[in-house]
């Protein structure tokens, strides 16, 4: 028997590297592994926090034999989406770690176990992560979503009979309904506003002594809706949206809110901002704080509509929105959206985000931003801005509503709301109304 003799005081040989796997191939592995095993696992009896120095140790060496099998999806998941050297080490490491704390023979690994890495590696990555583990279909997706979250909070409070109808209201206007009378699901911020209308008066029924929405007359709801004129047209839109669920679904005997007549809500007067401001923030230092305000400053588009720009909609500097039109950019706009693309090319060059806007989070995904951004950070609302550009175009052709609707895309009512403003005794002596709201002036 021969023995292998080594020279000393060198470093020892180094592991053969595992060839790595398509991801096709390492989908099938980890489908066959977990038909393997049942879908029962053991619950651990104490949940205790592992050492984090100990972690990173383990993390660092040699790891389950796991890890390699899911580095076919890793490296798919990172040419895809442009990733850098760095985020992907920081998946592969947080992936290892998830190895390591999970049960032995685990093949499937929760989101929350993955968040809780932020408490044991400060460095870890786990928005990518998750898309990673969703992508090799071994995630399950166990977050409490931040909308759930707030009608428990809302409503946790009440009898137990009136919970329930307030869950099935809060249900169908999330996901809908396929069961006759079919309803369409609605956006979270439309939920949400609807909440907030709802929840004093729901909860003040249930101190009352009420038990269930069935109890409730046209006579108390109506005592019961509050005398500010907003508050009032959100709680009336909250309350005919959840009896009329609960009407649908035989929850209750009648619909109080049919015998009453619609509400009129106190629209808002459109004001101009000081000409000043807006140039600050059009000669701001970001250029994606420049670019955004341009955009709707000399274009009037919406925060969505600018969120939602991708570059293959822009062709000789004339973005194609949604519904058809074709905006030719202004030329400080168009100066503007050259330095923000060398900058977005310099700062992400490959990024497979078509979205014009992207941010450190978009930029390794598909997404487009959060409708924050940029305005937060400028300290300036697309909203007022629009606005603005809308109330100058309304000075400079003395109120032509059919040129408003066609440049703007505004609706008849929303027409009407800025030209009203023309004979408005606020705005006589504005700056706007002077000549002085260009914003390059």
């Amino acid at each position: 028997m021969g023995l292998q003799l080594f020279f000393a005081n060198m470093a020892p040989r180094r592991k053969p590297r595992p060839l790595r796997q398509s991801v096709r191939a390492a989908r099938i592995l980890l489908a066959q592994q977990a038909e393997e095993i049942s879908d029962w696992q053991q619950p651990a009896l104490f949940d205790l926090a592992p050492d984090p120095d100990v972690l990173r140790e383990l993390t660092t060496a040699q790891a389950r034999d796991w890890s390699w099998r899911t580095d076919g999806i890793v490296f798919e998941h990172a040419e895809r989406f442009g990733w850098s050297k760095r985020q992907t080490n920081q998946v592969r490491r947080s992936l290892k770690m998830l190895q390591i704390l999970a049960p032995e023979g685990a093949t499937t690994i929760r989101a929350t176990e993955v968040i809780r890495l932020r408490r044991y590696d400060s460095d870890s990555n786990v928005r990518s992560t998750l898309d990673v583990l969703a992508a090799a279909d071994i995630l399950i997706d166990d977050r409490i979503l931040t909308i759930d979250r707030y009608f428990a909070g809302k409503f946790d409070q009440i009898p137990e009979t009136m919970r329930t109808q307030l869950e099935l209201w809060f249900d169908i206007m999330l996901n809908g309904s396929r069961i006759p009378p079919r309803r369409k699901h609605r956006e979270e911020t439309t939920v949400r506003v609807q909440i907030i209308g709802i929840a004093p008066i729901v909860t003040a029924w249930a101190q009352a002594g009420h038990h269930s929405l069935a109890e409730i007359s046209p006579a108390i709801l109506i005592d019961s809706l509050p005398e500010e004129s907003a508050k009032r047209h959100g709680a009336m839109l909250g309350l005919r949206s959840l009896f009329t669920i609960l009407k649908d679904r035989k929850l209750v005997f009648a619909d109080p809110t049919s015998s009453m007549g619609s509400y009129q809500l106190n629209g808002t007067t459109p004001l101009p901002l000081e000409p000043a401001e807006i140039r600050a923030v059009l000669n701001h230092d970001d250029p994606a704080i420049a670019l955004a305000v341009a955009i709707v400053a000399f274009h009037a588009l919406t925060n969505l509509q600018v969120r939602g720009i991708q570059l293959t909609d822009i062709s000789d500097g004339r973005p194609t929105m949604p519904d058809g039109r074709v905006i030719l950019l202004a030329e400080p706009v168009r100066e503007r959206l050259a330095r923000w693309l060398d900058y977005r090319a310099t700062k992400w060059p490959n990024t497979r985000n078509l979205h014009l806007f992207v941010t450190m989070q978009t930029a390794p995904r598909l997404n487009s931003p959060d409708h924050q951004f940029p305005w937060k950070k400028a300290g300036l609302s697309a909203k007022a801005l629009r606005e603005d550009r809308i109330l100058a175009e309304v000075r400079a052709t003395g109120g032509d509503p059919r040129r408003l609707a066609d440049l703007f895309g505004l609706s008849i009512e929303g027409t009407n709301r800025y030209v009203d403003t023309l004979e408005h005794p606020d705005l006589t002596n504005h700056p706007s109304r002077l000549g002085l709201h260009s914003p390059v002036n």
